[in-house]
């Protein structure tokens, strides 16, 4: 029984070790988009990385092997979506959502934040958190496409906001 825990816990020292490295060549030459959080196919990328890696230190009918194989996969698969979504506009609307903005020049959009199921709180809080008191005096709050929250001072140019949802780039 001893000796049947040594050997576990062996196995999964010596595949955590292999899992690992192998886990790191393959995110290097991937390149640093494959764990950009840029949006929620993304992070479903990361979390089932994170899910590979764990099986492929827990589970003792998984070689590492054959857990390196899901990983490249995984990786392989996202580099396809993404390089694609670059260059073909149907999939890049398919898997990529559009940042919407859900105050405009000071006013809360009630519209824009019932679709995204966003609150007053929520918005409020990003607001706060930047070190701001007031919408008032905001050219636009966006709610990115990872789901976090751009909050946009007044400004001279407003050009990222070109391409947001909602966003009117006419004065109030």
């Amino acid at each position: 029984m001893v000796t049947d825990s040594l050997d576990t816990l062996g196995r999964t020292a010596l595949t955590g070790v292999l899992a690992y490295v192998g886990l790191v060549l393959v995110l290097r030459a991937s390149g640093k988009r494959t764990l950009a959080s840029l949006n929620a196919f993304d992070l479903v990328v990361t979390v089932a990385l994170g899910s590979t890696l764990a099986t492929i230190l827990l589970a003792r009918d998984v070689s590492v092997a054959q857990g390196l194989v899901a990983v490249v996969t995984l990786v392989g698969l996202q580099y396809v979506v993404a390089w694609s979504s670059v260059r073909i506009r149907l999939l890049r609307q398919g898997v990529r959502s559009t940042p919407v903005a859900l105050v405009v020049h000071g006013r809360y959009r009630s519209d824009a934040m019932a679709a995204e199921r966003v609150t007053k709180s929520d918005v409020d809080q990003a607001v706060r958190r930047e070190g701001r008191g007031s919408v008032a005096s905001l050219a636009a709050v966006v709610l990115e496409t990872d789901g976090s929250f751009s909050v946009i001072a007044g400004a001279d140019d407003l050009s990222a906001l070109d391409e947001v949802g909602g966003w009117s780039g006419s004065g109030r």
